[in-house]
């Protein structure tokens, strides 16, 4: 009796183990084992330069994901163009700060309804650190529902929810909101509650932050959104060799190179990895200092080699639009 009793208890532990190495991508129906990838790409709406580039690494290479910076002077041109073209996967990229020095944005909600937002020029802050100093997390909601609602008012729905450097994960209360409002809206929020291999890695994420994506990738799922396995968040960082001319040729090499690298380390299940792709023009520069490496993205996603590479390992690329789908359909 107590040999049975022992093979039972045995046996329920393998079941609970097995239940807990069940990927998000398994649950949303993606074959089990399988590298399924979100290729996202950030800060459409932030320039004429940036939305050029997000739409080629979308139309003619294999980002196959984009999100939208709603307080930007260029987000009209390219939600115009997400109007003609509504098949595209195009989420809000929820900004909270304004970061460049000679070209700047304001919240959407105005400076009475979230002060703790705004700096001595008008403008959202220049860093994270600086937000989560002056604003509240009443305030943060107030600026998250107001870029959704722009975005529904110009009849742009987005498909997912993401964060703008980080800002919306940088205190727990700031965390909640962003959740509460992707739930509430039954919008999908870029949120790792998975194995999170390579977002603990990248983040130097401590057990108490990993433990919090589970609690809330329970949630999210919970609440009917995809919940996504892991987070790939490195490219901007990514810079050519010292010494190395940033000839195009070199920058579509060397980036073509290094997202390779990043899929082949990345485990099986629901990845979102993201980049920043531009197709600069003389007046990029004057904006920002991060020309190469954004152009440098843009190439890799055009390149015939990455694309092979992804095929050639049998990587199921997907949308957050697919995502939210397939979650749909699953009890």
């Amino acid at each position: 009796m107590k040999t049975i009793f022992s093979l039972l208890l045995i046996f329920a532990m393998m079941q609970e183990t097995s239940a807990q190495n069940t990927t998000y991508a398994e649950k949303l129906g993606y074959p089990a084992g399988k590298k399924v990838i979100i290729m996202h790409v950030d800060d459409a709406g932030m320039s004429y330069d940036s939305n050029e580039g997000s739409l080629k690494a979308i139309r003619d290479g294999v980002a196959t994901s984009v999100s939208v910076m709603m307080p930007c002077g260029w987000v009209p041109g390219f939600v115009h163009y997400l109007k003609q073209y509504p098949d595209i996967d195009a989420g809000l990229h929820l900004t909270l700060t304004s970061e460049w020095k000679e070209y700047r944005w304001g919240p959407l909600a105005g400076k009475p309804a979230v002060k703790g937002l705004v700096d001595a020029e008008g403008a959202m802050w220049p860093s994270v650190a600086d937000v989560v100093k002056h604003a509240t997390a009443d305030e943060v909601e107030i600026e998250i529902r107001a870029q959704l609602e722009r975005a529904r008012t110009m009849g742009f729905e987005p498909t997912h929810l993401d964060s703008h450097m980080g800002t919306l994960f940088a205190t727990p209360a700031f965390i909640e909101r962003y959740i509460k409002v992707g739930m509430q809206e039954k919008i999908p929020v870029m949120l790792p509650g998975g194995h999170n291999t390579a977002v603990r890695v990248d983040e130097n994420m401590s057990d108490d932050m990993y433990a919090m994506t589970q609690t809330i990738g329970k949630q999210l799922w919970n609440a009917g959104l995809p919940v996504l396995d892991d987070l790939h968040n490195t490219s901007y960082g990514w810079k050519l060799p010292e010494g190395t001319k940033a000839t195009k040729e070199n920058l579509q090499s060397f980036k073509t190179q290094k997202y390779i690298e990043g899929l082949r380390d990345l485990k099986p299940g629901l990845t979102m990895v993201i980049m920043h792709c531009t197709d600069p023009t003389e007046i990029f520069p004057i904006i920002s200092g991060s020309t190469q490496t954004r152009e440098g993205d843009l190439l890799a996603m055009l390149d015939p080699k990455l694309k092979a590479y992804i095929e050639k390992e049998g990587i199921i690329l997907t949308t957050w639009r697919e995502a939210m789908q397939r979650r749909g359909k699953v009890k």
